[in-house]
């Protein structure tokens, strides 16, 4: 019997609303459909991030894999068209896809070991760079999402969320990150990004030592990758270190990738203004620290 989770289906109603709902009623039907399908076994408990279940399988081979059941939207349309260009080459393979459902059948990687569990920060934040470097390398293949018209509805979505912030200070600050962004908006680069790259979007495997899960592909500049390893396991006094780390693994304009980074904390503070939440108060301290560089 497969259940979902109780957190996905929280997550599914407040984040996609009625098509969230239908989504997770669907789930069980759907599963059970490509079980057959891709000739599957169910090898374990299931996993679930925000928008995603994850079911441990077995193939008809033997051999383990992850079955992968997600909504299809803007964010996740992209996922397989980025793991097919890597080809697992630093990140996770895609072994099979289902382009109707978005639904994905991809290598099982060891969740066991999460690059959140290693200790020391700063090596797990040159892992994360090492890796941005290696993925980023390879240049947007067509259709996926541009960093560009992503840069350009921020900056029309700015002028109406300022006025929505209360305090000054987090005003100014959200007004000059835009300005950051004009700044390099008219050059938003043509790399594969993953958008996503934190701690827990990288695992261990067998024939790597780490591999990036996840992505939410964009064609844009590297430097607009760098800011979840700021937040993850955020530490101010961290944050130039690692900053400074990540722009000279990828070899990175400094001052473009800071834009970039400030670009990040833009589209975050847009999304929870228009979400009805409170502005993050660590993303915000990065946001000054960026600036202050």
């Amino acid at each position: 019997m497969i259940v979902v989770p109780e957190g996905l289906v929280a997550a599914q109603a407040k984040y996609n609303g009625e098509a969230g709902r239908a989504f997770v009623d669907g789930l069980p039907a759907l599963a059970a459909g490509f079980l057959e399908r891709w000739e599957l076994r169910l090898d374990g408990p299931s996993m679930h991030g925000w928008a995603a279940l994850v079911l441990p399988v077995v193939r008809g081979d033997g051999t383990g894999a992850v079955l992968k059941l997600q909504i299809l939207d803007a964010e996740t349309e992209g996922e397989p068209l980025a793991l097919r260009v890597w080809a697992g080459d630093g990140a996770v393979r895609l072994l099979d896809h289902d382009p109707a459902t978005g639904t994905m059948l991809l290598e099982r990687l060891d969740s066991g070991r999460m690059l959140s569990h290693v200790e020391d920060s700063r090596e797990a934040v040159q892992v994360i760079a090492r890796l941005l470097a290696h993925l980023t390398a390879t240049p947007a293949p067509p259709g996926v999402r541009r960093l560009g018209d992503i840069a350009r509805g921020m900056l029309e979505r700015t002028p109406g969320t300022l006025e929505r912030i209360a305090d000054p200070a987090d005003r100014r600050l959200v007004a000059d990150c835009a300005a950051a962004v004009r700044e390099v908006a008219d050059e938003p680069g043509d790399r594969l990004l993953h958008w996503d790259l934190h701690y827990e979007n990288v695992l261990a495997a067998d024939r790597a030592p780490w591999l990036a899960i996840d992505p939410k592909p964009l064609a844009g500049d590297p430097g607009f990758d760098l800011l979840p390893a700021l937040h993850n396991r955020y530490d101010p006094d961290e944050t130039r270190w690692r900053f400074d780390a990540m722009t000279d693994v990828l070899g990175l304009d400094r001052e473009r990738a800071r834009a970039w980074c400030l670009g990040r904390v833009l589209q975050n503070s847009l999304w929870n203004v228009e979400d009805g939440d409170p502005l993050e108060t660590e993303q915000m301290e990065i946001g000054r620290l960026l600036r202050a560089l």
